[in-house]
């Protein structure tokens, strides 16, 4: 099968590499890491709004140039190479419940950038939970009200607007809730990005979906397969450091890579990346299709195990080197342990997977 990318993936993947190779490189990357509030540049996420990128993530019926699997996955894996921390993450899952809505004047916002808009769906009881949700919305004369807490709401430090799922007659619904009347706690996440603790208490806000189960699953599992994209580049990436490191690195006068026990452990790094990234390849061609649901599931849990299997094992073959804060290969292994945890580790899709039949 021809897994090569087509010209307009190619030129996105091209273009996307070069602005955030110059835009986070190493020493800002760490920088990022560094900081106790969430660190975010709002010129460089201007840029990305100004290239016009975030409409890969949308389809042409809907005022974008992409917005199937593939587009996604070429994007993040891009964003897994630099681990930049932009909030795209959000945007991403966003963009989607955006697009069941019909909402095509909210699409142009978040796409031009004019509206930052993010998701919040997880909540304190249960950060793995969809459909067990506290939070209630409230018809009144005037509209809708909102009440409940929602727990890490990735992106939303800076964000304008956050799309809340909370119970509406007894069917999961999507209310869109400007941030500036919520209550909001920012911190920064262990790899560098933001996230948000958000309180409601009878927020008004604007009822964007009813019955809106399949709609948020579906837009969960884009940000599960958006991880798994981004989980590969930055895979490979370490995976190439690692190689240079023992190419270039000598004991007892011989590069590290003539070595043959180490050769053997670099090639099955080499196999775990490569299963981990066609995988991937087929979560991203099934998407919004027949079985996506069950491929996302297994690429989220083959990928989160192999994330950290490729973390570990550069650490040990780079030595004492691969653990210093100085080091970028240390970055790259821990946001590979965080990323297995995002939106449901290994084990939680290994265990929604044994009860798919």
């Amino acid at each position: 099968m021809d897994f090569t990318l087509d010209e307009d993936r190619q030129m996105l993947a091209e273009t996307l590499r070069r602005f955030l190779a110059d835009a986070w490189d190493a020493q800002r990357r760490a920088g990022a890491a560094a900081y106790e509030a969430p660190y975010h540049q709002p010129d460089v996420w201007s840029q990305l709004c100004d290239m016009g990128v975030l409409g890969a993530l949308v389809d042409e019926a809907h005022g974008g140039f992409g917005g199937d699997g593939l587009d996604i996955m070429v994007m993040f894996e891009e964003v897994g190479r630099t681990l930049a921390p932009e909030p795209l993450l959000g945007t991403l899952m966003a963009l989607r419940l955006l697009r069941s809505a019909n909402a095509e004047e909210d699409l142009a916002a978040v796409m031009t950038g004019a509206v930052r808009t993010v998701v919040a769906w997880a909540e304190p009881h249960d950060l793995d939970a969809v459909d067990d949700v506290t939070t209630t919305a409230t018809r009144t004369d005037d509209g809708i009200v909102v009440t409940g807490r929602k727990s890490v709401v990735y992106g939303a430090p800076g964000a304008d607007r956050a799309l809340v799922t909370a119970m509406l007659d007894d069917a999961l619904a999507v209310v869109s809730v400007d941030l500036d009347d919520a209550a909001t706690t920012d911190y920064a996440l262990i790899d560098g990005g933001g996230a948000s603790e958000v309180v409601l208490d009878a927020t008004p806000g604007r009822l964007l979906l009813e019955d809106a189960g399949a709609a948020v699953h579906a837009a969960l599992d884009a940000g599960r397969l958006a991880l798994c994209a981004e989980a590969v580049g930055a895979m490979q990436h370490l995976f190439d450091m690692t190689v240079e490191h023992l190419t270039s690195r000598k004991q007892f006068g011989r590069p590290l890579a003539t070595f043959q026990a180490l050769q053997h452990r670099v090639v099955d790094l080499s196999i775990e990346v490569e299963q981990a990234r066609s995988i991937t390849i087929l979560a991203a061609s099934s998407l919004d299709r027949e079985g996506s649901h069950r491929h996302v599931a297994m690429a989220k849990h083959l990928v989160g195990r192999t994330a950290r299997t490729v973390a570990e094992e550069s650490i040990q073959l780079h030595g004492g080197i691969g653990m210093t804060w100085e080091y970028p290969g240390a970055h790259y292994a821990k946001r590979l342990v965080m990323m297995d945890a995002q939106l449901g580790d290994a084990d939680l899709h290994l265990r929604a997977l044994t009860t798919m039949g």
